[in-house]
């Protein structure tokens, strides 16, 4: 009996890899005592490292909206939080956006992309190609990262402005960044 998994291979994958432990160092510098997530081979380095320090507070969601609450509720008690989700989760969060915008509070996202560069799976292009434009009509800002040296600056930047002018804003770490991805037999 074989079982299906997925794994990201090639250009953001392996021993070579550092653009997630540099993002992770800069969610330290930018004081995230909280971050969410729904598992995502993509932000797999970044979770292990986020899971392995004693000062941030993990939480596994069953949906990404739920990290949209998380996130507000971290802001009203006085702490900062990074939300992790993949871009196929993006079109769950639309709804819950709307808090965002209703109430003005900082919003930190970091969207592993599908259905771009290389994508095996065809379920994941509509949502890969809505995604900036998902966040941007609901009042959150996009950056995109495409490649390595590329991923600490960007998120240096899109949390100065969440955290420092009240913004959502959402880093794209684009499918080619990650890596390709595919199914493998066990």
């Amino acid at each position: 009996m074989s079982s299906r998994l997925f794994q990201a291979e090639g250009r953001g994958s392996g021993a070579t890899r550092h653009w997630p432990d540099e993002i992770y160092d800069v969610l330290k510098q930018a004081g995230i005592r909280q971050a969410c997530y729904v598992p995502d081979a993509g932000h797999a380095r970044l979770i292990e490292r986020l899971h392995a320090d004693g000062d941030i507070q993990t939480t596994v969601l069953t949906t990404e909206e739920e990290g949209i609450a998380l996130a507000a509720g971290a802001w009203l008690g006085g702490e900062r939080s990074v939300v992790l989700m993949q871009s196929s989760g993006v079109g769950n969060c639309v709804n819950m956006l709307s808090l965002i915008a209703s109430c003005r509070f900082p919003l930190l996202a970091l969207v592993t992309m599908r259905g771009e560069w290389a994508e095996f799976n065809p379920w994941q292009v509509a949502m890969g190609r809505a995604t900036p434009q998902a966040f941007e009509m609901m009042g959150a800002q996009t950056m995109r990262v495409d490649t390595p040296d590329q991923a600490a600056e960007t998120v240096s930047s899109a949390a100065t402005l969440a955290f420092d002018s009240d913004q959502a804003v959402a880093v794209l770490l684009s499918q080619k960044l990650i890596g390709r991805k595919v199914w493998l037999s066990k």
